[in-house]
């Protein structure tokens, strides 16, 4: 195998908004990954895209790309409801495969292409990159071994950027059944972070709810009515006896990030940033014990899988999952969150609606 995974890159419109902040400059500065085929819906597009970023090769129809022997494995990146056909395509072609979070627009789709990965034997990597955030991988281990002792209680609350107002363009996610939406992308990645580090669900009840229930398009100036939900609390006990609480909420104006805080019987430890639990920013760890003043903690070098001049931001934590899917290919050994990681949260996710539907507190299996 060539020393870089060679890589065909579903989604590579050079305009893609989050490709941009995070897939493209994590490629281009892999030193695991190179971008040695682009696909895109146009062959204008596709052939733009392969100038940008010097690949080898340039198809408008993933179909065609994925039978190339000229690439090792696929990254799907587009929107959530066209993950499904590219990633299946990319497995039945033998090709290993990193596909975005959420994994599939339905729980049923991402428990089907996990089933295909493995029945193909092929390597498969997932968008949660909480998992591979240097901080949070730092916390995951103090708590294992014992910072904070027995983990009393726990709390996640993450407030960002919802709109009032999109064009007509961006409205497409007000429709929840497409499966893009503060619970599925928002809440799948704050929750997915303290599952990471403290350890599953026992029980959970659940209110998700549509606060701004129209958006305004500026460029059609009208208001359309958007049932997707913009706040998620969960109240519960997970699997360790520790309470839980966690609030997501889409909000217009100045959010205040990032907070997860943990409290022990011998201490606590405070996980703090200005945006989510996933975004590539260095988050903040503070702690103490048996003291009631929190200190600034270093995060080990050791967390970090990527160079020392790697890009920071959101490219960061993208090519610390890049690096460690490339590992997995060449050992067989995965160190990422894969798509067997991904259904486990898609069934989460599905019995926190239910719990929101119900209004009853709801078991976690």
């Amino acid at each position: 195998m060539p020393d870089k995974i060679r890589l065909g890159f579903v989604g590579a419109n050079v305009n893609s908004t989050w490709a941009n902040q995070s897939h493209f400059p994590a490629v281009m500065s892999s030193p695991d990954v190179e971008m040695t085929a682009v696909c895109t819906t146009r062959p204008e597009s596709a052939e733009e895209a392969r100038q940008r970023f010097g690949a080898k090769l340039a198809f408008h129809d993933f179909h065609t790309m994925v039978q190339s022997d000229e690439i090792d494995a696929v990254a799907v990146v587009v929107r959530v409801p066209s993950h499904y056909e590219p990633t299946k395509a990319a497995i039945e072609a033998g090709k290993h495969v990193l596909t975005e979070w959420p994994l599939g627009r339905t729980t049923a789709e991402a428990v089907e292409l996990t089933a295909l990965a493995n029945a193909r034997r092929v390597r498969t990597a997932v968008g949660l990159q909480s998992r591979v955030s240097p901080a949070l991988m730092y916390v995951k281990e103090l708590l294992e071994e014992g910072y904070v002792g027995e983990v009393l209680t726990c709390t996640v609350n993450t407030f960002r950027d919802g709109p009032l107002e999109r064009a007509s363009d961006r409205t497409w996610q007000r429709d929840a059944d497409l499966g893009a939406h503060t619970l599925t992308i928002a809440t799948g990645h704050v929750i997915d972070a303290l599952r990471f580090v403290a350890g599953d669900f026992a029980r959970a009840s659940c209110m998700v709810s549509t606060q701004v229930p129209q958006w305004y398009q500026p460029d059609t100036q009208e208001f359309v009515d958007t049932p997707s939900p913009d706040n998620v609390r969960v109240s519960g006990q997970l699997r360790s006896g520790a309470a839980a609480a966690v609030h997501v909420g889409a909000v217009p104006w100045a959010g205040s990030g990032y907070r997860m805080e943990i409290y022990g019987r011998e201490g606590t430890l405070v996980v703090t940033g200005s945006v989510s639990s996933q975004r590539g920013e260095m988050l903040r760890v503070q702690g103490a014990q048996r003291s009631q003043e929190l200190a600034d903690l270093v995060l080990p070098q050791r967390f970090n899988f990527v160079p020392d001049d790697f890009p920071r931001g959101d490219p960061f934590n993208i090519g610390q999952l890049y690096t460690l899917f490339a590992e997995s290919i060449r050992t067989g050994e995965s160190r990422q969150p894969t798509f067997e990681t991904a259904v486990g949260l898609h069934h989460f996710i599905d019995t926190l609606k239910q719990a929101s539907d119900t209004g009853q507190e709801q078991p976690v299996r």
